[in-house]
């Protein structure tokens, strides 16, 4: 009996087999007939985009179907490059399926155009093509372009606050100042943007803020002791003076910029999860909600992670481990520091490309727009 048992259990194995591989041996193979081609708009079209009419549709871009050799879903993205360019570096005004045209809202025209180096109030000149793609691949792309010139506005959002970063002996750089260094920022309140917290690594050492990298102006340093700050604005002034660490070790440093008011003191981190992987999440970001995208881990302080992207309008929030066992979030645009391990609320967005700075230990979050 058990050796007729193993041959049904051989026999039926071989039929799974047989009719898996019959299934893969007569699937449709999809091949490509013709590419799509751009109708409008016409060629050399000049666009002179407003900040004010940011929502508005600036124009809708047709083509000619793609063909394919069997009845498909056929995904299509409107590309923009320099014009001349060779579309390695093109970026995608939008994509849609199953459509022949694109409706182009002016904010995205216009983001587009700063991305690939427009300069506002300069008309610039941009071709563009289209792509179509079955389930990403059987890809073809329009043989003719569509030249354009877009003139933009500065498209940056508004940003009116004031970032410090750490620089010194004691942390992460050291002193020297340059752009290319990357200086850990502090955190500022939500509710309140004099109001700045840090809570990390500091080896034993000297360290005092700058708040534009490259400069030493402003300055801002320790006043008359370690509850209170002094800020240098001026060639003519002192230099303020140095917060000292003499043990290396973990601490939370807050200040407010308006009271003139610090402090300084240890923070016991023994008991804190070092995660293997953070990553940011939400409708604004480059996966949605389906995935996240992963952030960089500090070298130099386990709990700190940064990450340089562009981001959409919609939500954003932060989570540990590719899961939502450990995540966080917050209710205010730009920066805040609501608290550890709480979903929390979707952090506001609009669309930039953003240098993003997060604390697990106390869920602290720096999302700074207009980057380059």
């Amino acid at each position: 009996m058990k050796n007729l048992n193993k041959i049904l259990i051989a026999f039926i194995a071989i039929l799974v087999v047989s009719c898996t591989a019959d299934a893969v041996d007569n699937r449709p193979v999809i091949e490509s007939i013709s590419a799509p081609e751009l109708v409008t708009p016409e060629n050399n079209t000049a666009f002179v985009l407003t900040e004010a009419n940011a929502a508005n549709v600036a124009d809708t871009v047709t083509w000619t179907k793609a063909k394919y050799s069997n009845t498909v879903v056929v995904q299509y993205t409107v590309l923009m490059d320099l014009k001349g360019g060779d579309f390695t570096n093109a970026i995608a005004l939008g994509t849609t399926s199953d459509t022949n045209k694109l409706a182009v809202l002016v904010k995205n025209l216009n983001q587009v155009a700063i991305e690939l180096g427009a300069v506002p109030g300069e008309a610039t000149p941009f071709d563009i093509k289209v792509k179509s793609s079955v389930s990403g691949a059987v890809v073809m792309i329009s043989e003719t372009l569509i030249t354009i010139s877009v003139n933009a506005y500065s498209g940056l959002v508004a940003y009116d606050f004031t970032d410090w970063y750490l620089i010194g002996s004691a942390v992460y750089g050291g002193w020297d100042n340059n752009t290319t260094t990357k200086h850990q920022p502090l955190f500022r309140s939500a509710t309140n943007a004099k109001e700045y917290k840090f809570t990390g690594y500091f080896m034993a050492g000297e360290f005092k803020f700058i708040s534009t990298l490259g400069s030493w102006l402003p300055q801002l340093g320790k006043g008359a002791d370690n509850s209170s700050i002094a800020i240098k604005s001026l060639d003519s002034q002192g230099d303020p003076g140095t917060f000292l660490i003499a043990t290396a070790g973990y601490y939370t440093f807050t200040m407010n910029t308006e009271t003139l008011a610090a402090s300084l003191v240890a923070y016991n981190a023994s008991a804190a999860t070092t995660y293997t992987t953070v990553g940011v999440i939400g409708s604004s970001t480059p996966l949605g909600w389906d995935g996240s995208t992963a952030m960089t881990q500090s070298s130099f302080n386990a709990h700190v992670w940064s990450l340089g992207v562009s981001l959409n309008d919609g939500a954003a929030k932060f989570r540990a481990n590719n899961a939502w066992d450990v995540s966080w979030g917050g209710d205010k645009a730009f920066s805040g520091y609501p608290g550890n391990g709480t979903s929390g609320a979707d952090i506001p967005v609009s669309k930039s490309k953003y240098k993003i700075f997060f604390n697990d230990l106390d869920g602290s979050y720096l999302m700074i727009p207009n980057q380059e």
